[in-house]
Order: C-alpha cells, then sequence, then structure tokens
C-alpha cells in the first residue's frame, strides 16, 4: 500500500487539507445562545460531539473567540438543536457573519421554542434539542505547551427534547430524522438514511465491562 505521509507543521501537500475530511462525517453542534442583551444566536460547529454518558455531557471547540463563546461564557448556558436534512439550509445560513443586534435565527428563517430549564431558545423546527448547562471551557494547546486561538466548550445536558414521531417503542431512531453531517472539503455534507444503517452487536462481555467503568 502507498501513503501520502506528511508532518502538519509543513503542511499536507495537497490542494485541501485532508484532516476534516478523514475525520468525518461529524455530527454538527447548532448552538444557540442568547446574549447579555437578549439577542438569539445560533451558529453552526463541526468540531462537536458528546463527551460523557452521566451525567450527560456535550461540547463544542469554537476557533477564535465567537459569539456563542462569549454568550456561553457569560450565560452559563446554551442549546445544542439538531440539524435535518430539511434544515441544511438554514444551517447554513446561520453561518451568516452578523451584527451583534441581529439573530441568525431571523436570518434562518426558523423559530424560537423556549427551553424549559435555560434562558437561551431552541430551534422549533428540530426535532431534538438539548439544554445545557456550562461545565468547562478549555483553551487548548498545541504539544509543546502553547495556547491556541481554540476553546473547547463543555456543557453538562439538562434537559432534553425529543420529537415523538422519533421513537419507535420507546426507542430513538437515529436514521428516521434524516441528520447531517460534515465531511471534507469546503462543502460536503452527509445526510443519515435508514438505507445506510446496519447492524452489528457488541462482544458479548461488553456489557459486563462497560457496567464496571461506569461504577
Amino acid at each position: 500500500m502507498s501513503t501520502h505521509f506528511y508532518q502538519p507543521k509543513d503542511g499536507h501537500g495537497l490542494p485541501h487539507d485532508p484532516l476534516n475530511a478523514i475525520i468525518a462525517p461529524r455530527p454538527i453542534g447548532w448552538i444557540s445562545s442568547l446574549s447579555a442583551q437578549g439577542v438569539a444566536n445560533l451558529a453552526p460547529y463541526s468540531f462537536f460531539n458528546a463527551f460523557n454518558y452521566t451525567p450527560p455531557i456535550i461540547g463544542f471547540s469554537s476557533l477564535m473567540r465567537k459569539d456563542s463563546l462569549a454568550h456561553v461564557e457569560a450565560s452559563g448556558e446554551f442549546v445544542w438543536n439538531l440539524v435535518t436534512e430539511p434544515l441544511a439550509q438554514a444551517m447554513n445560513l446561520s453561518c451568516s457573519a452578523l451584527p451583534p443586534d441581529q439573530s441568525e435565527f431571523d436570518l434562518a428563517g426558523v423559530h424560537r421554542a423556549p427551553s424549559r430549564l435555560v434562558k437561551a431558545p431552541r430551534v422549533a423546527e428540530s426535532p431534538v434539542s438539548m439544554e445545557c448547562k456550562l461545565t468547562q471551557i478549555v483553551q487548548l494547546k498545541d504539544a509543546s505547551g502553547s495556547l491556541l486561538k481554540a476553546w473547547l466548550v463543555l456543557g453538562e445536558v439538562v434537559g432534553v427534547h425529543i420529537d415523538t414521531q422519533l421513537l419507535e417503542d420507546g426507542i430513538y431512531q437515529t436514521a428516521k430524522a434524516r441528520p447531517i453531517t460534515r465531511g471534507g472539503g469546503p462543502a460536503d455534507y452527509f445526510v443519515v438514511t435508514p438505507e445506510s444503517k446496519f447492524l452489528m452487536p457488541r462482544p458479548a462481555n461488553w456489557d459486563t465491562v462497560h457496567r464496571s467503568a461506569k461504577d
């Protein structure tokens, strides 16, 4: 097998950085927050994921200091909203840079829905939303210990909203929501569909090991 090797510090030598295409597809952190002036902010983050089961902790990484980071720092809360195929264009519009007194909700044409435990609104059209309380903000470092202009924002999920149409016999159906995920390149996205699903049961001893890890 022939391989293309590079050291990131020296550049990748390709037409486009392959990192985002290799670590993909990635779930999208469509984060809503509220400014101190009461303006609802909405922004997508492709560096997003879940990091803990109990309590559930999710997080996103902000490259440079952006409005979402500032609002979460000040308010101590945010909401994650699931991006589905019908919401793809709205999500893309919410990438736009707006003045502080304007809301991406309005630009994207989506509606605010009240949250129950935090002040930041949810995206009404999103079938799943998670209300979060800030737990940590970590400024990232490189291998030499130098601080980077990137901040990992972590929050404990304190409330979850799920469209009941996505529950079958109490089991959440991932593909039924048709979530979109971020790929590589400047514009690559993927949609999760029922056709792409396959089943692979965990090893027989997985439950025992997992329970021990949680104890």
